[in-house]
């Protein structure tokens, strides 16, 4: 039996090692041309040089390769595979070095997070992301109205930041079907679908699938019990439902007053309170004030736990307002919002952007009633909260975004620094 498996293997790496023996028998053969004769002429010399390259060369690209073999077989998850030896030092990199990186811990939601958490994991391994799950909407809403389970879109999207997988497989995750019943849907969701029927917990669906895709991190859902977003505006009106939220100045305009959940105690993640009290930086945003971000606030013990661990509190102010949401805020707007909803002061400092926009871009988002946020410096000053600016917009698809590598950098030296 195990000579079957050494034949296997042999089977497996049978290219290579066949070049390797070769050039081992090339190497015997130098040594033989030199050993012929007592008296050793130039030929003889430079033949058993040639002979002595060409062995040494096979078995040389012999070990590369059935290197790089055992580095693919041992990786963990569909980890993009290694193509060449130059590559193999990125993965030692991030897998060793980066694994002595500050503790971070992103809460939030939605592509702003997604965008951080795509750059947090160049610069540190040791990343705790908690998503919110009061997402209604879309494909989400769907399988969350099908099949009793959270919604997944917002994890999904983190997961494929954080993942180090082949490009393919990520266009695979991101497709969404055009046709028939699961027109709109992503097939990313569909995998998380399956991965909780398999599993004992929707955590434990999104832990299997992390596994599954090499994650740099953790991804944990602020909680496992379904809950649904009420606000209430300044008027008195309820809106309920995290979609209808965002959407609500079409039919109804008004300012949000405050934001609750529908249950009124809803337990966390345990593993999400430990992560908080863990970490060297938290940091809050980007993403929607009162639907990305101020929802996990609202679950019990996460404030709690941010106010009594010993991080740097952060929070990253969006570079546009949000219509439905935000209309008119300005920085210290946003932090005042946090602070009527958690009754306390967590924001220690915040990451505010000064790029100079594109006019033209400016006025697109103007026509959608939006707007730059505006710095106010007075008002921040005598809050007591740090402000670090950074030209960090980025145009992608004419909408205005973080820059992912400039706003995770940012983060990163607010974690050196403590």
């Amino acid at each position: 039996m195990r000579s079957l498996r050494w034949f296997q293997i042999f089977f497996r790496f049978k290219k290579w090692l066949i070049g390797g023996i070769l050039g081992i028998l090339l190497l015997i053969a130098s040594l033989l041309v030199l050993l012929k004769d007592a008296a050793i002429g130039p030929y003889q010399w430079g033949l058993s040089l040639i002979l002595a390259v060409l062995g040494i060369y096979g078995i040389l690209i012999c070990l590369r390769r059935i290197f790089i073999k055992f580095v693919n077989v041992y990786s963990s998850g569909i980890l993009k595979k290694p193509s060449k030896v130059s590559e193999i030092g990125d993965i030692i990199y991030k897998r060793k070095v980066l694994a002595s990186g500050p503790k971070v811990v992103t809460i939030g939601g939605g592509t702003g997070t997604s965008t951080l958490l795509r750059g947090l994991k160049n610069y540190t391994c040791n990343i705790t992301a908690i998503i919110t799950v009061a997402d209604d909407g879309g494909g989400s809403g769907t399988l969350r109205n099908d099949l009793g389970m959270l919604p997944p879109g917002d994890i999904r999207n983190c997961m494929l930041a954080l993942a180090e997988t082949e490009p393919v497989l990520e266009k695979l995750l991101s497709y969404r079907f055009t046709e028939g019943s699961l027109k709109g849907q992503s097939f990313g969701n569909l995998f998380l679908a399956a991965m909780n029927g398999i599993s004992g917990s929707f955590e434990q669906a999104v832990k299997h699938m992390c596994d599954v895709l090499a994650v740099t991190g953790r991804i944990f859902p602020v909680t496992e019990e379904n809950i649904n977003l009420i606000a209430e505006l300044e008027d008195g009106t309820e809106i309920q439902g995290e979609s209808n939220i965002g959407n609500h100045h079409l039919s109804h305009p008004g300012k949000i007053k405050r934001i609750r959940l529908s249950k009124s105690s809803v337990k966390p993640i345990e593993q999400a309170i430990d992560a908080i009290y863990e970490a060297d930086v938290i940091v809050l945003g980007p993403g929607s004030l009162y639907t990305s971000i101020i929802p996990n606030l609202l679950v019990e013990g996460i404030v709690e736990a941010i106010a009594n661990s010993r991080a740097a509190k952060v929070y990253v102010c969006n570079i546009m307002t949000q219509p439905g949401e935000t209309e008119g805020y300005t920085v210290s707007d946003h932090i005042n919002a946090i602070d009527v909803h958690t009754g306390k002061r967590i924001i220690e400092i915040c990451v505010v952007n000064n790029s100079e926009i594109d006019p033209d871009i400016l006025k697109r988002y103007k026509d959608d009633g939006s707007e730059q946020v505006k710095i106010d410096y007075a008002k921040l000053k005598s809050m007591g909260v740090r402000i670090i600016e950074r030209d960090m917009a980025s145009i992608r698809n004419d909408m205005v975004r973080h820059n992912s590598d400039m706003l995770a950098r940012t983060i990163f030296e607010i974690a050196k620094l403590g």
